[in-house]
């Protein structure tokens, strides 16, 4: 099974009473877990949750601490790419040559890296000299 495989399962998951978007994620650690994460809506809006924050929490929460691979897949006509918060905690937990697989239901694939997704992302040490 593959890991864009892992997130379509997950996503049938994702808890989206609003948009009716589900969203799956699976992330693969470089200690060889497997980490997923849905979507998660509520009645205040901007405080659900993504799927790609979802899989990267499970990760910190098994012990694991750096992303290897990550597959994100969507019911839309194009490969949707993670929003602005999410390519930054994807920064912060991998490489960026860290390979980013965005899915469609139907079969559309976009092969990217995390630093293509996010090339001015913070370091930790972004404050620095502040």
């Amino acid at each position: 099974m593959s890991l864009v495989d892992d997130a379509a399962r997950v996503r049938e998951n994702a808890y989206v009473p609003y948009s009716r978007f589900k969203v799956g994620a699976a992330i693969r650690s470089t200690e060889g877990n497997l980490h997923l994460g849905v979507n998660v809506e509520n009645a205040a809006y901007p405080e659900g949750t993504c799927a790609e924050a979802g899989a990267i929490a499970a990760m910190i929460a098994a012990g694991d601490s750096r992303i290897a691979e990550i597959a994100v897949i969507a019911d839309c006509p194009a490969p949707v790419p993670p929003c602005g918060g999410c390519r930054q905690k994807l920064a912060e937990f991998a490489d960026p040559t860290t390979p980013v697989t965005l899915a469609t239901t139907d079969g559309k694939r976009l092969e990217t890296t995390v630093g293509d997704l996010l090339p001015g992302a913070f370091g930790m040490g972004h404050m620095d000299g502040v």
